[in-house]
């Protein structure tokens, strides 16, 4: 008789321990998520949805969520001053280990144009992910059909030929065509440029025909070209863009090529485990097939760095924008 109900124990164990073992399957509890202790992660997006912040967010989160890298993550926006706002709040949350927060060129920007005391290098670095081309965009059916027409139009007149881009004064896609008018012999000062927040108030405003030309990367306007909304004039990058119909600017005669780039930052003074966790996180992220795959489909070129290396691009960036902004006279 012991020996029957030794078994019966044992048995019963077993049936528990596989009882619990599905319980917390079936709460999406995954083993990486339980050892790097991402138990309830955030990642806020410093612009409005559709932009290229968001665009890198929800991608790189979804890839991470569909495979087991963390647990759920909650994605929302804090929108305002280019990115300004959201740079804040980021600083405000110091010590908070559940909060990442995806940033790039256009913030480091903002945060000079806009007054701000605080720097991006100030936060705590976690890894830059890509570099993205810039383009210029017009409507369809817009008379200008090459990057020559729009050249040839803007030095006639630099005043009636309105550029908008989707980040602030200091961002890619304001830097971009101030980079773009110097290599072709327009005053930069001179540039009519209305700035968005984010790809999506910069879409409304090009299909609204409120704007000649709107810059941005291809990989945030990416569905619109495809359904043929919106035509590409070209692309800032060395190569052509994979399933973009316009020539680079080099192949058009115009000496200039042009980066913007997008990573992932936390608040600061969160502890070590935490963030070699996030990183690790981010490391498992560019490992797999699904991020090669978003890298090719939005135009993406894949630029990861982490630990010291991106600590200090993020000083060269600091540096690069302060004296672009102080040349141009805006700071």
């Amino acid at each position: 008789m012991t020996c029957r109900r030794g078994h019966l124990t044992a048995a019963l164990g077993v049936i528990l321990a596989l009882a619990v073992a599905l319980t917390l399957t079936g709460c999406g509890v995954t083993r990486n998520d339980d050892a790097r202790g991402l138990h309830r992660l955030r990642m806020m997006v410093p612009n409005s949805p559709g932009g290229g912040y968001d665009l890198t967010a929800r991608t790189a989160v979804k890839i991470m969520e569909d495979t087991d890298i963390t647990g759920r993550i909650e994605v929302f926006n804090v929108i305002g001053a280019g990115g300004t706002v959201a740079m804040a709040r980021l600083m405000n949350e110091k010590g908070n280990d559940d909060l990442m927060m995806t940033m790039g060129l256009g913030v480091v920007g903002a945060t000079y144009t806009n007054g701000s005391r605080i720097k991006a290098s100030d936060a705590t670095a976690l890894a830059k992910l890509i570099e993205d081309p810039g383009a210029v965009f017009v409507p369809a059916d817009s008379p200008l059909k090459t990057i020559q027409d729009f050249v040839a139009a803007w030095k006639v007149d630099p005043s009636k030929i309105t550029i908008g881009g989707g980040s602030s004064p200091g961002g890619p896609d304001h830097l971009f065509p101030m980079e773009l008018a110097k290599a072709v012999g327009v005053q930069p000062k001179s540039v009519n440029f209305i700035t968005y927040d984010g790809g999506g108030d910069l879409l409304t405003a090009l299909l609204g025909k409120k704007i000649t030309v709107g810059t941005s990367s291809p990989g945030e306007l990416i569905d619109q070209i495809e359904a043929g909304q919106l035509r590409v004039l070209a692309v800032s990058s060395a190569e052509r863009v994979e399933g973009i119909d316009a020539p680079t600017l080099k192949e058009a005669g115009i000496d200039l090529t042009f980066a913007n780039w997008r990573g992932v930052l936390a608040p600061p003074g969160i502890s070590d485990h935490a963030k070699k966790a996030m990183v690790q996180a981010l490391e498992d992220l560019h490992a797999t097939q699904q991020w090669k795959q978003a890298l090719v489909k939005n135009g993406w070129t894949d630029a990861f760095l982490t630990g010291e290396q991106f600590e200090q691009f993020l000083k060269d960036q600091d540096e690069r924008v302060s004296s672009t902004l102080t040349e141009l006279g805006l700071i």
